[in-house]
């Protein structure tokens, strides 16, 4: 296949010498990424800098290949769904349970288990997207609910945002930076 629609963003990893050549760029789609590692659960809570631009990377080319070959409205996937937590949990998920289920060494009968659960799957996304309020042409932060004893939550408020990949570009040099400062920060405490 090769329709950039129907192409899923997975090619089989270079060898070490190619790795030493690649430098990330969050510019790139993932796409141009070759992961020499098998697929694994990723905690982004846990990643590094360089981890997380990665992986943002391949997550983000992987979801707009699923959108795009299965027809999926914003009410599914939204195009700000990496604003939202809930949605990148998901998504990620789905990501690796769909690199597993069509690995080469795979079982036969694993994508259509990969199917069926994709069909949950729509419907646990179609609640994440209308609990948040993330739409096609605006985005809003996920409301959060104040337990008894915390300060009220901060009232949410509705954004346009006008070019969708450069607000992703823009978020993911935003986290990978936080996470580069948060690094730094641990690294210069363990010095002293």
């Amino acid at each position: 296949m090769t329709d950039d629609n129907l192409t899923p963003p997975h090619r089989p990893g270079p060898d070490e010498s190619d790795i030493e050549d690649v430098e990330p760029d969050p510019v790139t789609s993932a796409d141009e990424y070759l992961q020499p590692e098998p697929p694994h659960p990723v905690n982004w809570n846990l990643l590094t800098s360089d981890e997380a631009e990665t992986e943002w990377l391949e997550l983000n080319a992987w979801v707009n290949w699923l959108r795009r070959t299965y027809g999926l409205p914003a009410s599914v996937i939204p195009p700000f769904w990496h604003h939202h937590p809930e949605l990148v949990w998901e998504l990620s998920a789905l990501h690796l349970h769909w690199l597993c289920a069509y690995d080469p060494e795979q079982n036969g009968s694993a994508p259509l288990g990969w199917h069926r659960d994709f069909a949950d799957a729509r419907q646990r996304l179609r609640d994440w997207v209308a609990a948040s309020g993330t739409r096609l042409d605006r985005d809003r932060p996920s409301r959060q609910t104040s337990w008894p004893g915390e300060e009220a939550a901060e009232p949410v408020e509705d954004r346009v945002i006008e070019d969708r990949d450069q607000d992703f570009v823009q978020f993911v040099l935003d986290d990978v930076a936080e996470r580069r400062r948060a690094e730094d920060e641990f690294y210069a405490g363990g010095a002293s």
